[in-house]
């Protein structure tokens, strides 16, 4: 089983061709030191956890999370150098990096170990919301024990029955004295759990009955200011495909001392600026988990002697091979695109069609490219001991949180389509490339003209997904020779030229 290795040259070659300079104060070496840093702690602590984490996994006693012992040590040490504090304001004991950098460093993190990461990896978000939403009392009573690892973050959204459509939320907020909390939340990943203090939910609750204008967001800690358990127990953790370390737990809120956070009524403005830096950090799970899915696969290839020579000499292997690099590679562009234009401000229109290209993007790739990491391997990929099965289990739900993909989609040819201005800024974008645009844009306007478009979602989600794709390619290829290994990417972009194509020829059938 190949250690496991950051794809640190890959991703700050990436992060230099998509634009990463234009970012307010960005400080490359200094990007460089912090990556260093975070790859050797992940390398040496947090990725030798995974495997007995995903066997042992998290259980519920008496009412608590229990993580695998194992991990215990490491998030004391991830605490102890202060990577939960990485993007929190230093004013209150964070060290007031970007968002970017935390792009790196949770790329790296999800690579090494994902089940982990998911437990750590909503503090900045909810941090975030603090800033732009919570009071100066909040931010000061709660920001410094998240940035400090005292706690752990939660986002309670999904309901029994209120997934994707939140006007279904049924958790009822009323005020009593102070705001109390009744309801159940499921699928909330570590909403309790044993390695820090404390659990800070932030929870979408209904106010009034007027529809998703009647929701609104609070938080509430999991202790009351005496000491004393607040009223929200776990009912259950679900027994899942995968993730296992992750616990995804079911809420009962019973009464739940909270706070509301932002205006009444303003819960969906408030918690979207959570969830739409948590979609990007999805992506870049994905790309991490094809990036590693291809570290696997290329070195059993390489090692693997068939016929009287390594099976990565063998033109369907190599094909494989290249098609995971290229998926790992492009995919991670898309999601630093974003990442680059939403921290600069440049192009907010553009952030909001890019955000769910990525996710749907870069998820699909992870799937891609477990499978096809599999595939190389052979036998052996169906085995646990190279743990390529363990990533197919891992990504296979990253197609379906954070908004599945094919919601996604609908909302690409309903909702921006409508607007407008997000597919105008696409096209802007485009511009680089008319070889395509001219394609891409007859297709927007055919879909635009369909009384229904939602039978084409997917297939025109697809297609724009394959035009961006197009567009990060040609940029890491202008780049190359900062590239360690510039012909490897002369030869994935000349790879991924033949997908568009395709992607066109599935949006015709589609119509």
């Amino acid at each position: 089983m190949k250690p496991f290795t950051a794809p640190l040259d890959d991703i700050l070659f990436s992060l230099y061709a998509l634009g990463a300079d234009r970012i307010p104060d960005w400080d490359s070496d200094l990007v460089r030191e912090v990556a260093g840093h975070f790859a050797a702690f992940a390398e040496g602590e947090i990725a030798p956890v995974d495997e007995e984490g995903d066997r042992v996994g998290a259980v519920l006693e008496n009412g608590r999370v229990r993580m695998p012992p194992c991990f215990q040590p490491v998030y004391r040490s991830y605490v102890e150098q202060g990577w939960c504090g990485l993007t929190a304001p230093e004013a209150f004991g964070g060290q007031g990096m970007g968002a970017a950098v935390l792009g790196v460093t949770s790329e790296i993190f999800s690579g090494a170990n994902i089940s982990l990461q998911m437990v750590t990896g909503l503090v900045p978000g909810a941090i975030r919301t603090l800033m732009h939403f919570g009071t100066a009392a909040q931010q000061a009573q709660n920001i410094p024990p998240l940035a400090a690892g005292d706690w752990l973050a939660t986002m309670c959204l999904t309901e029994p029955g209120a997934g994707s459509d939140l006007s279904r939320v049924r958790t009822r907020a009323v005020y009593e004295d102070g705001w109390k909390i009744t309801g159940e939340k499921i699928f909330i990943s570590g909403g309790d759990q044993d390695m820090s203090q404390g659990v800070f939910h932030l929870i979408l609750a209904r106010t009034s009955d007027d529809g998703i204008r009647g929701l609104s967001l609070f938080l509430a800690r999991s202790e009351r200011a005496d000491g004393t358990r607040n009223a929200i127990s776990v009912t259950r953790i679900e027994e899942k495909m995968g993730l296992h370390a992750s616990p995804t737990c079911q809420l009962a809120f019973d009464g739940a001392e909270a706070e509301l956070v932002g205006e009444l009524g303003g819960g969906l403005k408030a918690m979207f600026t959570m969830m739409n830096h948590a979609r990007l950090d999805v992506s870049l799970q994905g790309a991490a988990l094809a990036a590693r899915a291809t570290d696997i696969a290329r070195k059993y290839a390489a090692d693997r002697v068939q016929g009287g020579r390594s099976i990565d000499q063998h033109a369907d292997v190599a094909r494989m091979l290249d098609d995971m690099d290229m998926l790992a590679i492009g995919g991670r562009g898309i999601a630093h695109l974003a990442l680059v234009l939403l921290e600069t401000g440049e192009a907010p229109g553009l952030v909001e069609a890019l955000t769910p290209v990525a996710k749907v993007f870069c998820t699909d790739a992870a799937s891609m490219a477990a499978d096809l990491g599999i595939q190389v391997l052979g036998g052996y990929g169906y085995l646990r001991e190279y743990r390529m099965e363990q990533i197919a289990r891992d990504a296979r739900i990253t197609r379906i949180y954070e908004g599945a993909n094919g919601i996604h989609a609908l909302a690409l040819v309903t909702r921006l389509a409508r607007l407008g201005a997000p597919l105008d800024a696409l096209a802007d974008l485009a511009a680089e490339r008319p070889d395509l645009l001219a394609d891409w844009q007859a297709a927007r306007s055919r879909v635009q003209a369909l009384a229904d478009p939602a039978p084409v979602a997917t297939a025109f989600m697809g297609l724009t997904a394959e035009l961006v794709h197009q567009i990060v390619w040609s940029r890491l290829r202008a780049a190359m020779s900062q590239h360690p290994d510039p012909h490897r990417i002369e030869r994935l972009a000349a790879v991924a030229a033949r997908r568009f194509p395709m992607a066109k020829t599935v949006f015709e059938a589609a119509l």
